[in-house]
């Protein structure tokens, strides 16, 4: 009798633990209201329904199968335990114990036919995130990633939950091209420095990263057929500082790398002025006559290739064809600024030719301002810097344009008179400058016209990463806003305190920011 009634305890037990086991958690879900406090760039539209969903340690992440998906989720999953030490389950071959889910799917039919486009409905028991691709779905989680707050909510159970605010966001950038360039050839940055800047671009779900290859001062790439130009031209740099080089391995790495958070990579080599590094390495391409040394001060304007020479052709060839070859994206820069050693013959002469070197390689040809006086078609793209009369010639050519205007975008000119680092020649740039101005209208350049936005970052007088996030940080963010968010969206007083909620974010990355007195930085 006492056996049967220990087998019937025991039973009993195990049938309690099997219904505890598959029963649904009730959680009593705080009200809370989503809103924009948190997120940059601004969404097209918020729609808060004032609830919260669970992510804890019963939460697991889901994909559509088409190419790329998996790997969105496998990033959020990455990110997720980096910042609250949740393991997500992505794609689990079962489902047991998982009660709250975020789906990442595949949606065909959006209204906008913008491959980046994105809609996020977040309830108590699930996120569903649509998105016209896996760059789509790259930009949504980017928005997810800002919604998870810094800390846990841990008096709804006896594990740590972060309440996510329940609600519908529909999304879309309002341009195509969405970038920031970094000189890399008047001082050089490492494999590791550029991977940090991608990461952080990406979370503000900028889709570009120009790479200034080439000036004066340093060649940074290998180019096996001309190894030379790394030999001779890779090891000088501004001030006498470190040069170096990327290998093509290197360079892979760094393509690889952007290509995973959905950034193309845009190389330029720099032509036919900015040159010194190339033709100190190869004297046949100097077209100046001159002594060539190494140069490491900052001036500009004093180099040329010989434009007439077919020597210098077959060298970009080369050159082109192997930086291509090791490019995805659809873009190859040519430079084309600040010539002034070339005559206006040669100039145009060289940029015809050079346009049709870079088509034979499968790239659309991007360009400094100055090249819209060459005969440049209207696949060409003109990158207006300088002189809005420029941009606008471009446009009576058919050609696109990229707005990088120097008064306004150029993340090297300093903040104020007490900035530590950065020049002055377009004059200062302190954040709210950096924010207020439209895209949409300046230089009376069409909307149709303007492919993107563009913030270079010229390294005269950064030699390091702390240095280069001190002048583009928080001022790139700000760009980032200008080209995704459309302008109706954009305000500064609101801007400014979803700025300052960014800072607990950038100390995480390990980013030295420029703390502006505009902003009163949240702690």
């Amino acid at each position: 009798m006492k056996t049967t009634l220990k087998t019937t305890a025991l039973l009993l037990v195990i049938l309690l633990v099997s219904i505890a086991c598959t029963q649904k958690r009730e959680l009593a879900m705080p009200s809370i209201e989503l809103t924009t406090d948190f997120l940059i760039p601004h969404p097209v539209k918020v729609t808060a329904t004032n609830s919260s969903f669970p992510l804890d340690q019963y939460t697991a992440i889901t994909t559509s199968m088409e190419e790329g998906f998996d790997d969105v989720g496998l990033f959020l999953a990455e990110k997720i335990i980096a910042t609250t030490s949740l393991d997500l389950q992505v794609n689990p071959a079962s489902m047991k114990d998982i009660e709250t889910v975020i789906n990442i799917h595949l949606k065909s039919d959006f209204e906008t036919d913008n491959l980046e486009a994105y809609e996020l409905d977040i309830r108590e028991n699930e996120i569903m995130l649509h998105a016209a691709s896996a760059a789509g779905a790259f930009r949504g989680i980017q928005t997810i990633r800002q919604l998870i707050p810094e800390q846990s909510n841990d008096n709804l159970a006896d594990y740590s939950i972060w309440t996510i605010p329940s609600g519908e966001i529909t999304d879309a950038p309002q341009f195509k091209y969405r970038s920031a360039m970094l000189d890399v050839a008047r001082h050089f940055f490492s494999v590791e420095d550029v991977k940090k800047y991608i990461d952080v671009l990406s979370y503000y779900k900028m889709n570009n990263l120009h790479l200034h290859l080439t000036d004066d001062q340093g060649w940074r790439i290998e180019i096996k057929s001309w190894p030379k130009l790394t030999e001779i031209g890779g090891k000088t740099a501004v001030g006498g500082d470190q040069g170096g080089f990327y290998t093509q391995e290197d360079y892979t790495e760094i393509v690889n790398y952007a290509a995973r958070r959905h950034i193309n990579i845009v190389p330029e080599v720099d032509m036919p002025g900015h040159t010194n590094a190339a033709s100190l390495s190869y004297p046949i391409l100097d077209g100046t006559g001159k002594k060539l040394k190494p140069y490491e001060g900052i001036d500009v304007g004093f180099s040329t290739f010989d434009c007439r020479k077919d020597t210098v052709y077959a060298f970009i060839d080369d050159v082109v064809r192997e930086i291509s070859a090791l490019t995805p994206g659809p873009y190859f820069h040519i430079g084309g600024d600040e010539s002034h050693t070339t005559t206006k013959d040669d100039f145009n002469y060289f940029v015809n030719r050079v346009s049709k070197i870079v088509e034979k390689h499968g790239k659309q040809m991007i360009g400094w301002d100055e090249v819209v006086h060459a005969d440049v078609g209207e696949n060409a793209i003109v990158q207006y810097w300088n002189k809005k009369e420029n941009a606008q010639k471009g446009v009576e050519k058919g050609m696109q344009v990229i707005l990088s205007p120097g008064q306004r975008a150029y993340l090297d000119m300093k903040y104020d008179e007490n900035s530590k680092h950065g020049l002055t020649w377009a004059g200062y740039i302190p954040v709210d400058v950096g924010y207020n101005w439209s895209p949409e209208t300046f230089a009376k350049i069409p909307l149709e016209s303007i492919l993107g936005i563009e913030a270079p970052l010229w390294s005269e007088t950064i030699t390091n990463l702390d240095e280069l996030s001190y002048l583009a940080f928080p001022r790139v963010i700000g760009y980032a806003e200008l080209g995704w968010s459309i302008e109706q969206n954009r305000n500064w007083d609101d801007y400014r305190t979803r700025l300052a909620n960014q800072a607990p974010y950038l100390r995480k990355e390990g980013i030295k920011y420029y703390p502006s007195k505009l902003i009163d930085w949240k702690e």
